[in-house]
């Protein structure tokens, strides 16, 4: 195999130039001509050479109006296993705007893989083969050209440039971001002040009261199923007691394609069911901004599962939920969303430089809060499943 292509969704490439210097640094050496790197081993009797070619829908807007398409339709004709993870890639790959295409003169070797998969974790994108083997940034085999599933536990993501289009400033924007800052920087963590900006509270597409009090309800339920499946409870009995308490609160209607996906399943995967358990942490921000919890704590640890069910099993319909909830104004969730989207990126970050998150932080608890405050506040019309985590 001569080449390796990383396809990814990014704001911008300011930082791929660093990532390239810093895993090429030792042994290699590197010669820049605009965007493409020239990287050759130094050593005397194993002389590789690859070339990396760096490009952006911004600076190359003509390869992906032409290249996008055909990579969805080579996808769409794939006989997929799983139909959801067909669904997820082709949602990946329609939000696509930045490339590094590596080629090499040899046969890629083991080290030279290695470094390929190491600029694919620190992109953050996805890894196409020439065979059309798709990997996740793990490395992980997201579907193989027959259409078999990987191991990947794969989920797409999108820049805010591509989900929200090009960044609008504003001074109510600008007033949250600094806000946000602020308490960041109280706390020693980092952050980047060139992270987009949200929109402003006119320009998103808000969730009611009574939507966000039916996505609570109906994933609180659907999550009790979610952990029986993730630690081997009787699933007959426990699908059984799901499905009548969605109809009791009338919420079968509620349901995602990945939550019907999971309770509908034979063999549920293990790794589906703890992915939808963890949703705990995002069903948490929904009862916050219902008022059925007075604060968002630092996401250093994981919510009160025991009081998150409690909210709602005391009730006996939705109805009596419903009465019970209040919602809070726009600007505190909207202030509440801009704030864990600065600090998944300091997460992110930690990361990628192979440290721990800062202050404490739980990467898993800051996206899956991200997702429930990006939901309701709707910065484009994004559906629960396919919340973007770009950072």
């Amino acid at each position: 195999m001569n080449y390796f292509t990383i396809f990814a969704s990014r704001n911008d490439m300011d930082d791929i130039d660093g990532f390239i210097m810093k895993l090429f640094a030792k042994g290699h050496t590197i010669k820049k001509n605009g965007n493409d790197y020239t990287v050759q081993t130094n050593s005397l009797f194993n002389k590789r050479k690859m070339t990396i070619r760096v490009s952006h829908e911004s600076t190359n807007p003509a390869y992906f109006e032409t290249n996008i398409p055909g990579m969805i339709g080579f996808y769409d004709r794939i006989p997929f296993a799983d139909e959801n993870r067909k669904e997820l890639v082709l949602t990946q790959i329609s939000v696509l705007n930045a490339l590094i295409a590596v080629e090499a003169e040899k046969a890629l070797g083991d080290e030279q893989l290695r470094q390929c998969m190491a600029l694919l974790s620190a992109v953050g994108g996805i890894g196409f083969m020439q065979d059309g083997t798709l990997l996740d940034d793990d490395g992980q085999v997201i579907v193989y050209p027959d259409g078999a599933s990987g191991p990947a536990n794969f989920r797409p993501r999108a820049c805010t440039g591509k989900v929200m289009g090009p960044e609008r400033p504003s001074e109510e924007g600008e007033r949250r971001k600094r806000a946000s800052i602020d308490y960041i920087h109280g706390r020693g963590i980092p952050y980047l002040d060139s992270l987009p900006l949200l929109p402003p509270l006119a320009e998103c597409q808000w969730k009611s009261q009574e939507e966000i009090a039916r996505r609570a309800v109906a994933l609180l339920i659907v999550i009790q199923y979610a952990c029986d499946a993730a630690q081997g409870g009787d699933l007959a009995e426990s699908r059984d007691f799901v499905l009548s308490t969605l109809r009791k609160f009338g919420v079968e209607d509620e349901l995602t394609g990945n939550e019907r996906h999971l309770l509908e399943a034979e063999e549920p995967s293990p790794q589906e069911a703890v992915n939808i358990a963890w949703q705990y942490e995002a069903y948490w921000p929904l009862i916050w901004a219902l008022r059925l919890t007075d604060t968002l704590d630092f996401p250093d640890r994981t919510c009160d599962c025991n009081y998150a069910i409690e909210v709602v099993s005391k009730c006996d319909s939705f109805g009596e939920f419903y009465r019970s909830t209040t919602l809070r104004s726009r600007e505190e969730i909207l202030d509440e969303a801009d704030k864990i989207y600065r600090l998944h990126w300091a997460c992110v970050n930690s990361r990628i430089h192979g440290q721990e998150a800062p202050a404490g932080m739980n990467e898993s608890v800051v996206m899956e809060r991200r997702r429930g405050l990006f939901w309701m506040v709707g910065c484009d019309r994004e559906d629960w499943d396919h919340i973007p985590m770009d950072t």
